[in-house]
């Protein structure tokens, strides 16, 4: 994805802490990045996206530190950042964070890893963050979880799946013990959603063989592995299964394939290659005015097709296609859900939030509930009441794998906290994310494809 150049790097600062509030200086930086700061300068030039939310410098604040990528331009990143908007704005509504106001700003990481690493150290060093939330891309989060140990505050990821980052934790506690991952779930929990979908709703979609198709990146190889260990046990018959090249940008020999296989869906894992994945499914005769549906259904882990526009961006191609995500604007998963929601669209002129909104306003709401419940903002302190939390956010119940467990500080999988939903089309003919699985949380039935019936 690709976005506005330019980041924050406004020198804006607070008032010392109080009562184990710790803030950092230039020394402490110098120290734990062993010097390297000085070859990487921070100093930039200004970003137009620059986030200041609640009090003044002058007085005594949380400051909450906000990592995203593009937020002028791209959906992902746009969401984390209006997300913790809205949290901050909530906390202030009621009273703040045991007390102090609360501020924001925000680093654009450009969607890239060295970019992350640097947007990082602007918002400990120069601003202050006492907690930093958000990060999307696996790669860029990995490149901070050095400084996130150096620093010794904690970091709440709300984009990023790899397992990478809690085998950090798991391996090196004491030193990597500052990351939590609030959402969304890792990679390996991923492929573990795909297969309870397909287990529990396979019989019903009439999906009784399936294509089997992943994009080769890094972060499809957890969940591949799980499709290897446990599609079988379904009961599914997997037609056919490849990891397809990145550079793939014509799925007509793959489609071809499942065509003569036999699969009732293709069952998939994309997010670069979405795109092209989903027209030449359901659109492959573009720019024909009649368009000639492949022979079969859609579905699976399907990033562009998690963003709330993408049937206006894509003008109704991802009609009657399935996909995975956090929340829906439809949905109720707990009371906080669509609060959330109303709140974030009336925020931002009725728009609705991405997958990654929903995790980074837990992330935010569970920092605040920890400081309040252990009364200080020191990160060793929080570690322990994060550790114990079952926090109801508006994604789901968060709560954290021990530092035992292989997944350290990782968000739990809660399967009733998992939502597949289908793209359909309202009497107005506009496109709405419908949840079809679980039953509990359904907000439509599943509707098969006309062309299949």
């Amino acid at each position: 994805m690709t976005g506005a150049e330019g980041h924050d790097t406004t020198g804006r600062t607070h008032s010392s802490a109080s009562g184990g509030r710790r803030r950092l200086n230039r020394r402490t930086l110098l120290r734990t990045t062993g010097g390297t700061i000085a070859g990487v300068s921070l100093a930039g030039c200004l970003s137009s996206y620059e986030t200041v939310v609640g009090s003044s410098a002058e007085e005594e604040s949380v400051t909450i530190g906000v990592l995203a990528p593009d937020p002028d331009s791209d959906y992902i990143g746009r969401s984390i950042v209006r997300a913790a908007e809205v949290a901050v704005s909530e906390l202030n509504e009621n009273g703040g964070i045991d007390g102090q106001d609360v501020d924001m700003v925000v680093g654009d990481t450009n969607g890239s890893p060295l970019e992350a690493r640097r947007q990082y150290q602007r918002l400990l060093l120069e601003e202050g963050a006492d907690v930093t939330v958000g990060v999307f891309a696996s790669e860029a989060l990995m490149n901070i979880m050095d400084d996130i140990a150096d620093q010794e505050t904690i970091h709440l990821t709300s984009g990023a799946a790899t397992t990478a980052a809690s085998g950090l934790v798991h391996d090196e506690y004491d030193r990597y013990k500052y990351h939590f991952r609030v959402g969304p779930n890792n990679d390996s929990d991923l492929g573990q959603m795909q297969v309870d979908f397909i287990d529990d709703m396979g019989p019903d979609l009439g999906w009784e063989s399936v294509a089997l198709l992943a994009e080769d990146y890094q972060w499809t190889e957890k969940p591949w592995e799980v499709y290897q260990e446990q599609l079988a046990s379904t009961g599914v018959e997997i037609a056919m299964e490849e990891r397809y090249s990145p550079a793939t940008s014509d799925f007509s020999d793959l489609y071809d394939e499942a065509e003569a296989e036999g699969a009732d869906a293709v069952f998939i894992t994309t997010a670069h290659t979405g795109n092209e994945a989903l027209l030449d499914w359901s659109y492959p005769n573009r720019p024909d005015p009649q368009p000639q549906p492949r022979p079969f259904a859609f579905g699976g882990i399907h990033v562009p097709m998690q963003l709330p526009a993408y049937y206006d961006l894509v003008g109704g191609a991802c009609r009657y296609g399935v996909g995975q995500t956090s929340a829906t604007a439809t949905s109720t998963i707990t009371d906080k859900t669509q609060p959330f929601v109303t709140a974030y669209q009336d925020a931002f002129d009725g728009a609705n939030p991405v997958y990654t909104g929903y995790h980074t306003y837990d992330a935010v709401m569970l920092f605040a509930h920890a400081v309040e419940e252990s009364g200080t903002l020191d990160a060793d302190d929080l570690v322990g009441t994060i550790e114990d939390a079952s926090f109801t956010g508006a994604a789901g119940t968060a709560e954290f794998h021990d530092p035992s467990h292989e997944f350290a500080h990782d968000l739990v999988y809660q399967r009733e906290d998992t939502l597949y939903f289908q793209w359909q089309e309202t009497d107005d003919g506009e496109g709405v994310q419908e949840v079809v699985w679980p039953e509990e949380q359904a907000t439509a039935d599943y509707v098969t494809p006309p062309w299949l019936e």
